[in-house]
């Protein structure tokens, strides 16, 4: 069985005491693929790094809503999106939780970079917290050519239903392995090939190690939970999300 990180955050601070351990047990452990996702410049530059270093991790390059302070250096960005490796525009998108003074700005951002993952034939990785309504108008109206994925996504029906709509993959984390987690009937609205699966590491640790520092090598629990609910074998989960994400990131 392999497994498919399709979100993680070894450019995160709380890896660097044993970063290299991690990425090498998670390997060893299964995980034969992992995405390092970028949410401002700075983190971007690290995920390519360590996608230039590792065989078997790829990056993303973006700027989310909770860095507007880097929302000037779209012209940074757009040189990160050319180097190898680099496979999606993300993660960008829009948060009303943490930011409820800027929602504008956001949405400028957001826009502009769906417009760059155009130019450059590239996915998108989208961060959307307490914002679905926003989201999807902007997606129905800026078309995204390559699709992309609502990572870690909210269990919210309706946002779901959109975004399967819309042609996006939806890629879940941890916490649908929460016990007060309503994840049955969200993931139940999720074809099998547009299913992914995340760490969203070092964040939203799963049950049975909720509270800990998340790694990759816990996204089999993700898989368990589906497998759980959708009633499918979790060697079939954990290939359908994996060639899900080899398709959806454009990696042969």
């Amino acid at each position: 069985m392999q497994l498919f990180d399709s979100h993680c955050h070894f450019n995160d601070e709380k890896y660097d005491n044993d970063r290299d351990k991690i990425i090498q047990e998670a390997f060893e452990s299964g995980v034969t693929k992992m995405t390092c996702a970028g949410y401002n410049i700075e983190s971007s530059i690290q995920a390519i790094e360590l996608s230039k270093q590792y065989d078997y991790i790829y990056a993303t390059s973006g700027i989310s809503p909770n860095d507007m302070d880097d929302a000037d250096k779209l012209e940074e960005l757009e040189k990160l999106l050319l180097t190898e490796k680099v496979v999606a525009v993300g993660e960008i998108g829009l948060d009303y939780y943490w930011n409820k003074d800027n929602k504008e700005e956001q949405k400028q951002l957001f826009i502009k970079q769906i417009e760059l993952a155009n130019k450059y034939n590239l996915p998108i990785q989208i961060h959307t917290r307490d914002a679905s309504i926003d989201t999807i108008s902007i997606l129905k109206e800026y078309t995204v050519y390559k699709k992309g994925i609502f990572h870690c996504c909210p269990l919210n029906q309706e946002l779901i239903k959109e975004a399967v709509k819309l042609g996006f993959y939806v890629s879940f984390s941890g916490n649908v392995t929460f016990k007060n987690a309503k994840a049955a009937p969200c993931i139940d609205l999720v074809p099998m090939n547009q299913l992914l699966i995340e760490t969203d590491s070092p964040y939203l640790c799963p049950e049975p190690h909720r509270g800990e520092r998340n790694n990759p090598i816990f996204v089999k629990y993700v898989a368990e939970k589906i497998s759980e609910i959708k009633k499918i074998s979790v060697d079939e989960i954990a290939q359908q999300t994996f060639d899900n994400a080899c398709r959806i990131f454009n990696i042969k």
